[in-house]
């Protein structure tokens, strides 16, 4: 009896999101060259039926405002806790990303193709990092490593939008990932 207790107990610690007192998370070399002065603001895990997707933490700088994400340089970071493939992981982001707004179709297919290009097959463990840069776009690393960018700052804003803005299709992993740096409505 009292295992399962301790079982439905883990199961329940591993259902809820992080949060950034939970846990510690240390900022890794290439987010202290790209933001010095970053904090984690929070975290959380994706789950779908019961399954574990990926582990989301956002590193941002002092000042960062969630109202106004895309004015603000920031990382998110995603640890996979599941394989994909690199083409569904950017299929699914062209997804998501048509929630945030509105695209013109070979804008679409321009995005998809270049993440197509730039993500990766991922493993359990792996990470994929996006750096946003205001004005600029979008730069991406896999397990440290760069990947390259997409310089467009629409695409930035609609691509962290996923994660980040009010019509989320996940709006709890997004209180989460906003912590402290969640505006009071």
């Amino acid at each position: 009896m009292k295992r399962r207790d301790a079982a439905a107990l883990m199961l329940a610690a591993v259902a809820m999101p992080l949060r950034a007192s939970e846990g510690a998370a240390a900022l890794t070399p290439e987010l202290r060259a790209a933001l010095p002065q970053a904090e984690l603001a929070g975290q959380a895990t994706l789950s779908f039926w019961g399954f574990e997707v990926y582990r989301a933490r956002l590193w941002v700088a002092p000042g960062f405002k969630s109202s106004d994400y895309a004015k603000h340089n920031f990382a998110l970071e995603l640890i996979y806790l599941r394989d994909f493939s690199g083409a569904d992981i950017a299929s699914r982001s062209i997804k998501e990303m048509r929630r945030q707004g509105p695209m013109a179709a070979g804008q679409e297919a321009g995005w998809e193709t270049q993440m197509r290009t730039l993500f990766p097959d991922v493993k359990t463990n792996q990470r994929i990092t996006g750096i946003h840069q205001v004005g600029r776009g979008a730069v991406f690393l896999y397990n440290g490593q760069p990947l390259g960018e997409i310089r467009d700052p629409t695409f930035a804003k609609l691509f962290f939008g996923i994660w980040l803005a009010p019509q989320t299709s996940e709006p709890r992993m997004r209180s989460s990932l906003l912590g402290a740096a969640a505006e009071a409505p």
